[in-house]
């Protein structure tokens, strides 16, 4: 590193300094110093004592991050003459950060233009007393803002998914426990003309023989070639006259069940022959309730997968017990944002993936980019309303996994297509958004992955492009 001084002249090409007299200019250039830094060298680092404000003048630098919580945050680099870092609030004083909150990395031969700190503040409260307060006022009020707005927006983001996850839990827990409800009283039948029949003095070897048909009703239940609703009716119509001719009590109520496992007057025949004549009516009874406890378990059965279904979708999208920085499948990510949000898809809405199987796993925070996958969707289902298409799609080029979120709502007008990702900016109505939900997203997938996210739009269909790269970034190798 080599220390030189500057002319004001290459002063007043920096943006920041354009507008100063040449009186300032000159004060400014005897205040500071001008020094040199090779590829990886750092200008600042975080966590040391906040005594420059550093400008770029040329070359290329990057403001890297460590956090507690999302680890390592690296913004992208920038080659822009005029950019700034290090003690940038020195003004406020004592209530300013007292060591550097980030540091700064020269990612290429750069000379950047060094302030002290205490003559950074002093000329900033000299020569612009109205705006050092303006500005005071803005930062302190908008870091409060930003931070009540960002923990509403994580709130309410949470509220939407647990109100999606728990319309969908509710189904199948319900049906479960309708089942289980109901094979309460089918097992206490059951059990009731079981003893019948014993009193009735059936032999073993009729009992066992009338318990292996029942073995092979409940084996045909769901695998029967599919039959329409009115040949389903013709053939209960069919085997109730069968039951009620051989006397058998309530049997249009048992046929429904029967015939759900494919038993026809064929097999009302076999039972007869079976366990005779004597018995048939009893035996046909318990058959036909323990066919239907073969169906409640199968429902209970059914609906238990589907619950143990969502539950590994909620921990794929909240990446529970799993390293944050890790190689992920893209297309797992998106499949469980989708299932937590099946609840809140509208019926008018259809959804489509159009996935590149091809498309290798990715080095990510996964949990990071199911929040954005989120953001996207939330806003896609958002501008549809009660119907549309949502449509996914992934596909990649040589260095990058590409995807794109769609959908069929009015579009962005082209005069905010610049400002979207902007912090707090909205179209929503007041109470409805926050403009927070495409900054993040920016952020996670700009600053986190080093990749880029763009829209294309037009009345009818607007595209949110996500492009990350597939290779592992340095900084989170080294981490």
């Amino acid at each position: 590193m080599t220390t030189t001084t500057i002319d004001i002249d290459e002063l007043r090409k920096l943006f920041l300094f354009e507008r100063l007299t040449d009186e300032q200019l000159t004060k400014l250039a005897m205040s500071g110093k001008v020094q040199s830094y090779q590829a990886d060298d750092l200008v600042i680092r975080q966590g040391d004592p906040a005594e420059c404000f550093a400008v770029l003048i040329e070359g290329e630098v990057q403001m890297v991050q460590e956090t507690v919580s999302a680890g390592t945050v690296a913004m992208p680099r920038t080659s822009q003459p005029g950019v700034y870092g290090g003690a940038t609030s020195a003004y406020l004083g004592d209530r300013a950060p007292q060591t550097y909150q980030s540091s700064l990395r020269a990612t290429a031969p750069t000379r950047m233009f060094l302030l002290p700190a205490k003559k950074f503040a002093h000329i900033v409260a000299e020569w612009f007393p109205m705006a050092m307060h303006l500005l005071d006022g803005m930062l302190s009020g908008g870091r409060m803002q930003r931070e009540i707005i960002d923990r509403r927006q994580r709130l309410t983001a949470l509220g939407t998914i647990t109100a999606g996850l728990t319309h969908e839990l509710n189904n199948p827990a319900a049906a479960a426990v309708r089942a289980v409800g109901e094979l309460r009283t089918l097992i206490r039948s059951s059990r009731m003309e079981l003893a019948q029949l014993a009193e009735d003095g059936i032999p073993p070897e009729r009992l066992r023989a009338l318990v292996e048909m029942q073995e092979s009703c409940t084996a045909a239940l769901g695998k029967l070639p599919p039959r329409s609703p009115l040949e389903i009716s013709d053939a209960e119509d069919e085997l109730g006259e069968a039951l009620e001719e051989l006397g058998v009590d309530g049997a249009w109520d048992l046929a429904p069940a029967l015939v759900q496992a494919g038993f026809g007057p064929v097999h009302l025949d076999k039972v007869r022959r079976k366990v005779g004549d004597e018995h048939a009516p009893a035996a046909l009874r318990w058959l036909s309730e323990a066919v239907e406890i073969s169906q409640m378990l199968g429902e209970v059965t059914e609906a238990t997968e589907r619950i143990a279904s969502l539950i590994r979708s909620a921990k794929q999208y909240s990446q529970m017990d799993r390293a944050p920085f890790q190689v992920v499948d893209v297309h797992d990510l998106l499949d469980s944002t989708v299932a937590i949000f099946r609840g809140k898809i509208p019926p008018g809405i259809t959804v489509v993936t159009d996935y590149d199987r091809t498309l290798p796993a990715i080095p990510a925070y996964g949990g990071e980019l199911n929040q954005v996958w989120t953001n996207l969707i939330h806003n896609a289902l958002d501008a549809m309303g009660a119907e549309g298409t949502l449509t996914i799609r992934t596909a990649h080029d040589e260095d990058e996994a590409i995807v794109e979120i769609g959908d069929t709502g009015p579009g962005v007008p082209d005069a905010i297509k610049d400002r979207i990702f902007e912090p707090f900016f909205t179209t929503k109505s007041v109470g409805q958004g926050t403009g927070l939900g495409l900054d993040i997203s920016y952020r996670i997938v700009a600053g986190r992955h080093g990749g880029e996210i763009k829209v294309r739009s037009v009345p009818g269909e607007t595209w949110f492009e996500v492009r990350l790269p597939l290779r592992e970034p340095a900084s989170s190798a080294a981490e």
